[in-house]
C-alpha cells in the first residue's frame, strides 16, 4: 500500500489530530487555541456562493468540438480554420426559474451554455434550449423574471403573475407556445437542441460582415415527458438530469451535438419582411437554410463539480475575433449583465479561475482587487497604465476592430411592440404540430392556467384567438375539463 499524504491545515502544517478536539479536560471546555478546529468550521460557514439568480439549478461537462465543414467564407474565427480541428470545452445545461435544490424534469426553458477554449480566447456560445426568448427589450427582463421566481408574500410560485405578464405582453407567445409543447419537458439534457437565440456577426478575412444563428441539434433524439411522466420521474429522483448526464459519460456513452448556423447578408437584413436582430422571431430555413459546421461531443465528467461546473462562468461578451455581436437589444444588455453577474457571485477576478481561464496568453491592465493573485498581465511591473511608452508592453491591435455596420433603419423597424406581428410566428409554429402535439400543448397550457383569475385568462385567450381560432378553442376545452372558470 503507497504512504498517504500527511493532512495539513491551508498553510501547509501538519495535523496531528483530526478526530479530537483540544479541551481543559475530558469534559471541556474547548480551547481557543486549537486552529485546527477554527479553521474547519469557518471553512465550512465559507463554503457556499450565492446561486445564480436564473439557472441556478445545472449539469455539465468537459468536451472536444470538432470542425467538419469549411466555413471561412463567412468567418476568420481560427477555431473553425480547418476540417478536422479540435476545441477543448466545457458545457453547462439548466433549468431557468428553479432554484439550487429544484428537481431536474420540471417545464421549464433549458439554459444550454458552451464555453471554447480556442487560441484566440475563450469564446462563449450562451444560449437556450429554444430558437426564441420571452422578451425583445430587455428592460423587461427583471420584471418576467419576478414572474417566474417566488410570490413575496406567499413564498410559492404564481402562476397568475406568469400569465398576468405574458398577457400583457404578446411577444411572449411564440416562447410561451415552445414551452408548453412538447419540447417544453425533455427527459435530458442529450435529448434537446441549444440554440444562441440571438443574432450575431461573423467576420471574414476580408473584413465582410455575416449575420448569423447559431443551432445545436441533438444526435440523441428528442425524448420528451409529458406532465404526468415528469410528476412521476420528480417522485423518483430530483436528480434526472444529472443522473442521465453523469451517467451516460461514465459509461461511454458521450453525447454529440451537430452545429449549423443560418447566415444572412447585410442586404438581406435591410429588406427582411421582419426585424432579423428581435428575439422573439426565427428566421425562416426555407430563406436562410442551416450549414453545417461541426460536431460537439461531450466526453469528460468533472472531476470537482463546484470547481468545474458550478465556478463556470458564461457571458456573451466572450468572443473572438471573427465572432461578434449584432443590434439585438437584448443581446447588447447581456453583454453587461452576465459578466456583472459573475463579479457578484465568484469576485472580480472571476476569470482567473481555472474553469474560466483561457488556454491562450492574456495581457491586460486589470489590477488589485479580491482574490488577484497574478497582478497585472502585462508582463513589465512598471506597465501598470495605458497608453504608455514601456517598451513591450500590451498595446491595442487595431487590426481586430469589426467593421462599421451596413444597416439602413429598415434594419431596425419593429424593434418596440408597436407595428410588430407577434402573432404570425407562433400561427407557423402551431401549424407545424400533428394533433396529438396540437392537444399536448392545449393541455400543458391549460394546466399552467390553474388558479389564474377570469380576467388574466380572458385577455390571454384573446391572443390565442388571434393567432389561430382553433389554438384558443383547444385551450377553452382543456380548461373546461380541467374545470377551471374563464
Amino acid at each position: 500500500m503507497s504512504k498517504c499524504p500527511v493532512l495539513t491545515t491551508t498553510a501547509g502544517a501538519p495535523i496531528a489530530d483530526n478526530q479530537n478536539s483540544k479541551s481543559a479536560g475530558p469534559r471541556g471546555p474547548l480551547l481557543l487555541e486549537d486552529y485546527q478546529l477554527i479553521e474547519k468550521l469557518a471553512h465550512q460557514n465559507r463554503e457556499r456562493i450565492p446561486e445564480r439568480v436564473v439557472h441556478a439549478k445545472g449539469w455539465g461537462a468537459l468536451g472536444t468540438f470538432t470542425v467538419t465543414h469549411d466555413i471561412r467564407q463567412y468567418t476568420k474565427a481560427k477555431i473553425f480554420s480547418q476540417i478536422g480541428k479540435q476545441t477543448p470545452m466545457i458545457s453547462r445545461f439548466s433549468t431557468v426559474a428553479g432554484e439550487a435544490g429544484a428537481a431536474d424534469n420540471e417545464r421549464d426553458v433549458r439554459g444550454f451554455s458552451m464555453k471554447f477554449y480556442t487560441e484566440e480566447g475563450n469564446w462563449d456560445m450562451v444560449g437556450n434550449n429554444t430558437p426564441v426568448f420571452f422578451i425583445r427589450d430587455p428592460q423587461k427582463f427583471p420584471d418576467f423574471i419576478h414572474t417566474q421566481k417566488r410570490h413575496p408574500r406567499t413564498n410559492l410560485r404564481s402562476p397568475t403573475a406568469m400569465w398576468d405578464y405574458w398577457s400583457l405582453s404578446p411577444e411572449a407567445l411564440h416562447q410561451v407556445t415552445l414551452l408548453m409543447s412538447d419540447r417544453g419537458c425533455p427527459k435530458t439534457p442529450m435529448n434537446m437542441n441549444g440554440y444562441g437565440s440571438h443574432t450575431y456577426s461573423f467576420i471574414n478575412a476580408d473584413n465582410q460582415r455575416s449575420w448569423v444563428k447559431f443551432h445545436f441539434k441533438t444526435q440523441q433524439g428528442h425524448s420528451h415527458y409529458t406532465n404526468a411522466e415528469a410528476g412521476e420521474k420528480i417522485g423518483q429522483t430530483r436528480e434526472g438530469y444529472q443522473e442521465a448526464l453523469f451517467g451516460a459519460i461514465e459509461a461511454g456513452n458521450f453525447p454529440k451535438w451537430t452545429l449549423k448556423i443560418q447566415v444572412m447578408t447585410e442586404a438581406e437584413a435591410n429588406s427582411a419582411p421582419f426585424n432579423p436582430f428581435d428575439l422573439t422571431k426565427v428566421w425562416p430555413h426555407k430563406d436562410y437554410p442551416l450549414i453545417e459546421v461541426g460536431v460537439v461531443e461531450l466526453n469528460r465528467n468533472a472531476d470537482n463539480y463546484f470547481a468545474e461546473i458550478e465556478t463556470a462562468a458564461y457571458s456573451p461578451s466572450n468572443t473572438v475575433p471573427g465572432i461578434s455581436f449584432s443590434p439585438d437589444k437584448v443581446l447588447q444588455a447581456r453583454l453587461f449583465s452576465y459578466a456583472d453577474a459573475h463579479r457578484y457571485r465568484l469576485g472580480t477576478h472571476y476569470e482567473s479561475l481555472p474553469v474560466n481561464q483561457p488556454k491562450c496568453p492574456v495581457a491586460h491592465y486589470h489590477k488589485d482587487g479580491t482574490m488577484n493573485a497574478l497582478g497585472p498581465r502585462t508582463g513589465n511591473p512598471d506597465a501598470y497604465y495605458e497608453p504608455n511608452s514601456i517598451a513591450g508592453a500590451p498595446q491595442q491591435g487595431s487590426t481586430y476592430a469589426d467593421p462599421p455596420l451596413a444597416l439602413s433603419g429598415a434594419a431596425d423597424r419593429h424593434n418596440h411592440r408597436d407595428g410588430n406581428d407577434d402573432y404570425v410566428q407562433p400561427r407557423a409554429l402551431h401549424a407545424l404540430f400533428d394533433d396529438g402535439q396540437r392537444a399536448r400543448l392545449y393541455s400543458n397550457t391549460a394546466e399552467s392556467m390553474i388558479g389564474v383569475p377570469a380576467r388574466i385568462l380572458q385577455l390571454a385567450l384573446s391572443h390565442y384567438d388571434q393567432i389561430d381560432p382553433a389554438y384558443g378553442a383547444g385551450i377553452r376545452a382543456a380548461l373546461t375539463r380541467l374545470s377551471v372558470a374563464f
